[in-house]
């Protein structure tokens, strides 16, 4: 037996791991199974280089949790180690035992395989347990089987034992305080989290059979010991889609790794982009656009981020463009550094290169469906355009390219890109000043009067809605000279699309200020500024509406784009007495009580065709003209 102490600069090495190198207890688990794979893993790599001669055997790695005596095992048959070597990879925490290794293997297939995660990744166990040990029979022929142990402390010790089988077992014993970790459900969930796609077969299980001890030793009698150990289940996939070449899956098996990925997910994507790059970086992967609904904060955190198919983390905000964290999927690169600072993440040149990939891969796939059918990209484009416009919004390289499939659809279905359309609409609706009036609607019912007097002059309305389009279309107007988007209804057509000089009024100036004031006694003047236009007379007598600007602000601030100033506006609305029309002449000729009457009957039919009209007022409305038909 040997004894020592591990060689650390600080006795306060256990503390800062169990208290501050990992915030969450749980990736014990994972940097254990992590270093199995890679023990196996490094034997496959000496096996194909002729150096290991030896039966590779049924590499796995098995996770054997025993209740009873309160332990977790982590398993493998890889490479095992020597004394020696657990005093060089284990007892020297500053010694790098991949170092070692990829310096040995510079140029060698596989060599990237071979990175180890000895050392303060082994040394994550005693977040979680009260002593370690290591049992362990290295590969070379002849070696002696040796158990390392440690409680925690600066100490360990070293002793020979009997173990048949090649490989490593980092048994724990776990603490009071960390009791959790010897629930079966509790392991089960960590490595479905972080080992599901391990490249290494993984097996959990609870004691429950009997087989010879592993170590081959003897009771009383003489006899090898017998072990209790549940025949254990995989729960991994070894070879995930996103490791094989997209020439091998077909669109079945893309649809199948989505629900391996989702189980709880009941709708199919619209379709993937399979990442496969070698030069200048490393990165795999596969991602999904899902249906995206009305509310994008939902959709996030659903790209999961592996290293070498170990999970690291689903939330990749600074590895990927924002609006990309809207797709679902899997990205694996060995070249993403891990376990470090945001602001090192934003600021590192293979993060922002794997970034502007997947953005220019994300827009070169939208372009090739848009361009080989686009009678298809257009049937999607209802699940498709609040991730565009999010992009074009956030990032102005996806802007740029974004303008050959962006597309508008009007009141009657049909898609254009903005050049189509402009070409459309440009002799009819470029006012007097030449800037070309693009109209829209949000909502086909609640504005059809306003879309229909549009049409009735000849001019088309587009058809805009998602959380996203206040945002999206002063973007357009800033990147398109000329051109202006305003709501059909948020104003009179004649000052949308202003042709020439304004109509002249059939009022008198008297008239007019005879009529005003008997608006503005109606509405709350608060909410409401009365206004007197004249229009042509088979426009409405009045029409209510919210001014473009206003609106959009009021919008924003909902959707979370307004600031403090914006807050500070009430929603307020422009009240359009029309001067030419009939019904407003004749009230001039009755009497006083008619006039109240009138006046009120026509405010409220206005507001009735905003959906302004409610509550008691409503209910006023639909009495009073009850009483009228009576």
């Amino acid at each position: 037996m040997r004894t020592g102490q591990i060689n650390v600069q600080t006795e306060n090495i256990f503390p800062i791991i169990k208290k501050f190198l990992y915030s969450d207890h749980e990736i014990f688990l994972r940097e254990l199974v992590s270093n199995a794979v890679d023990a196996s893993q490094k034997l496959k790599v000496l096996s194909s280089n002729g150096e290991f001669k030896g039966d590779l055997g049924d590499l796995k790695v098995e996770v054997i949790l025993d209740p009873a005596a309160k332990t977790l095992t982590i398993r493998d048959a890889g490479i095992g180690m020597t004394a020696d070597e657990i005093d060089k990879y284990i007892n020297q925490i500053a010694f790098s035992g991949a170092e070692e290794f990829v310096q040995k293997y510079s140029g060698k297939e596989g060599a990237e395989q071979i990175i180890g995660h000895f050392g303060l990744g082994f040394y994550s166990a005693f977040m979680v347990a009260e002593k370690v040990q290591i049992q362990t029979l290295s590969k070379n022929k002849g070696a002696q089987a040796v158990q390392w142990e440690s409680t925690g402390t600066t100490d360990y010790t070293i002793t020979d034992i009997k173990k048949k089988s090649r490989g490593t077992d980092i048994i724990l014993f776990i603490t009071e305080e960390s009791i959790e970790f010897i629930e079966k459900a509790r392991i089960e969930g960590i490595l479905n989290k972080y080992c599901k796609f391990l490249p290494i077969p993984v097996f959990f299980g609870n004691k429950t059979e009997y087989i010879d001890s592993p170590s081959g030793e003897k009771d009383e009698n003489g006899k090898i010991k017998r072990e209790a150990i549940e025949v254990p289940n995989q729960i991994n996939n070894p070879q995930p889609a996103w490791t094989k070449a997209p020439v091998d899956l077909s669109d079945d098996d893309y649809n199948s790794f989505y629900r391996e990925l989702y189980p709880m997910t009941f709708e199919s994507p619209l379709f993937h982009i399979h990442l496969n790059v070698d030069y200048p970086f490393n990165l795999t992967g596969i991602l999904y656009f899902p249906k995206i609904k009305e509310n994008v904060e939902v959709q996030r955190n659903k790209i999961n981020l592996y290293s070498n198919q170990v999970f690291i983390t689903d939330s990749v905000a600074e590895i990927v463009p924002e609006f990309l964290t809207l797709l679902h999927g899997v990205i694996d690169s060995p070249d993403i550094p891990l376990n470090v600072s945001r602001s090192y993440l934003q600021s590192d040149g293979n993060v922002k290169k794997i970034s502007a990939h997947i953005t220019k891969k994300v827009a070169d796939k939208l372009a090739e469906m848009f361009k080989k059918d686009r009678k298809d990209f257009e049937s999607k484009w209802a699940d498709l355009q609040v991730f565009v416009q999010y992009g074009m919004l956030s990032e102005d390289k996806f802007a740029e390219k974004a303008k050959a499939f962006s597309l508008f659809k009007n009141t009657e279905d049909t898609c254009f890109t903005l050049d189509e359309y402009r070409e459309k609409v440009s002799a009819l609706q470029t006012d007097k000043d030449g800037k070309l009036i693009l109209l829209y609607t949000n909502n086909k019912e609640e504005q059809f009067a306003f879309i229909k007097k549009a049409k009735d002059r000849g001019y088309d309305v587009l058809h805009l809605d998602g959380p996203l389009v206040s945002h999206w279309l002063p973007k357009l107007e800033q990147s398109n000279e000329n051109i202006s988007f305003v709501r059909v209804d948020s104003d009179s057509l004649d000052k949308l699309i202003r042709k020439s000089d304004e109509i002249p009024s059939k009022m008198s100036k008297e008239e007019e200020d005879k009529i005003k004031p008997l608006f503005e006694a109606t509405i709350n003047k608060e909410k409401y500024t009365v206004q007197l236009e004249s229009m042509n007379e088979d426009d409405a007598p009045i029409i209510i509406t919210q001014p473009e600007f206003i609106r959009r602000m009021m919008e924003q601030q909902k959707l979370g784009g307004g600031n403090g100033f914006y807050g500070a506006f009430p929603e307020m609305f422009t009240m359009t007495v029309n001067t030419n029309h009939p019904k407003i002449h004749g009230l001039l000729n009755k009497s006083e009580i008619d006039q109240t009457t009138g006046v009120k009957q026509l405010t409220d039919l206005a507001l009735l065709a905003q959906g302004l009209l409610k509550g008691e007022a409503l209910n006023s409305f639909i009495e009073r003209n009850i009483n009228e038909l009576a």
